[in-house]
């Protein structure tokens, strides 16, 4: 490693310049990261210029696929809303059209559902999301109930904590290192949407909610579109494609997030300065039947609550924001969803038909998924080409080189996959 160290302005900016080698069989391949980084304040940034440390582009193959068309019904998988994977590589699946909460073992096989709708001990009402603990059980959240719920490893109900009801989310609960699970509760009631305020809950699983800390917040103010009636009522909705607020946590123990209008992500570390992550980037077009099926869905949108209601927002632009999501690994990896070039997944006939069928404009034209992989110390590893039918919802879960997600095939039919991540040139 060669590294270069110029002051600037009070600010130290390192050139850094990474050749790293690798390969099985007497293979050999070399990829060079150039960065540069520099400490402003409490702040360290490490932006990427070029290149990456896995040298290419890895993509993922699936070994374990769970889910069929026609077949069992603990294998018939509807509306998969949240998925969970314990330390023994249990899977965990809570479809909402069922609902249950179904368990597999690591090698696909049905083990046995987990509770039930209700409102008794062991039930749940709309249950939002789970999380598997260190020591086998199972904490559902369970709005519904306004509570938490504790299942053993054998799927056994063990016990119930409290927790606020009246707001549901289709977040995720994370798990720390430290043993903690943080929830995204809601700060301030009665407030209109727009002004929402969010927080984490921190969650003892033997005692319940400890504290509750408040996301960060970045100066942004969302491209809206907005709707009123005379006597009261009025919504708002995000132009397509124009920058937002992305945020995710960490299980080292910090939040992470950043506003789309630059690729730029802070990691709040705890104990240590904010780490800001910045890549060089080139804008991915929205083309122009892209950006026409989505304002026309918009718009269809808040006809339906404003009849006559004309567009009143700013246009369409006619470039994607550099990320669209993120979500963080086991192991504090960050991986940043990123836009692609949109590609048509359905015929014009086919779009008319489902139109005529549901009465809803239809988007023709969808963006492959794909991902930028950073350590936790900033550097980037790589890029990563996931399948068409990967789905970025629910939040898909990342551990070592395996990655468990949901992937809906050209039927529309859910399925349950475990990916292993291969790198350039490994086999």
């Amino acid at each position: 490693m060669h590294i270069a160290k110029i002051l600037r302005s009070g600010t130290m900016a390192l050139a850094i310049g990474v050749t790293a080698c690798g390969g099985d069989g007497g293979r050999r391949s070399e990829a060079q990261w150039q960065a540069v980084s520099d400490t402003v304040g409490d702040t360290v940034t490490v932006r990427t210029l070029s290149g990456s440390l896995w040298g290419d582009t890895a993509y993922l193959v699936a070994e374990v696929t769970i889910g069929m068309m026609d077949g069992p019904d603990e294998y018939l998988i509807g509306d998969p809303r949240s998925i969970a994977v314990g330390d023994d590589g249990v899977i965990y699946m809570l479809d909402r059209q069922v609902p249950v909460i179904r368990s597999y073992g690591p090698d696909g096989m049905y083990l046995r559902d987990i509770g039930r709708e209700g409102g008794g001990p062991g039930e749940y009402k709309n249950p939002g999301s789970m999380a598997t603990l260190a020591d086998g059980r199972l904490l559902v959240r369970d709005p519904g109930n306004g509570r938490l719920s504790l299942f053993g490893p054998e799927g056994e109900y063990l016990e119930q904590l409290w927790y606020p009801g009246g707001f549901n989310t289709s977040r995720r609960l994370y798990r720390d290192t430290a043993g903690y699970v943080h929830s995204m509760v809601l700060l301030n009631y009665g407030t209109a949407p727009w002004d929402w305020e969010f927080g984490l809950a921190r969650i003892d699983p033997d005692a319940g909610i400890v504290d509750t800390v408040a996301v960060p917040t970045w100066d942004h103010e969302v491209s809206r579109i907005t709707g009123s009636r005379e006597g009261g009522g009025s919504s708002s909705n995000r132009v397509p494609f124009t920058a937002q607020v992305h945020w995710s946590f960490s299980p080292l123990g910090y939040m992470v997030g950043g506003v789309s209008n630059e690729y730029r992500i802070d990691l709040y570390r705890a104990t240590e300065s904010v780490l800001r992550i910045e890549r060089e980037w080139t804008p991915v077009p929205v083309k122009r039947e892209e950006a026409e099926e989505h304002r026309r869905r918009a718009t269809h949108n808040m006809r339906q609550q404003y009849p006559g209601w004309k567009w009143n927002g700013p246009p369409v632009p006619d470039s994607k924001p550099p990320f669209r999501g993120m979500f963080v690994s086991a192991e504090g990896n960050l991986w940043i969803l990123v836009p692609t070039d949109a590609r048509v997944s359905v015929t014009e006939a086919e779009a008319r038909e489902e139109e005529q069928r549901t009465g809803w404009p239809q988007i023709r034209h969808t963006e492959p998924p794909a991902y930028d992989v950073f350590d936790r110390d900033g550097r980037f590893l790589g890029h990563v080409r996931v399948p068409h039918s990967f789905q970025t919802y629910p939040e898909p879960v990342v551990r070592g080189d395996y990655v468990w997600a949901v992937t809906r095939d050209e039927l529309d039919v859910a399925s349950i996959v475990r990916f292993r991540l291969v790198l350039p040139d490994r086999p």
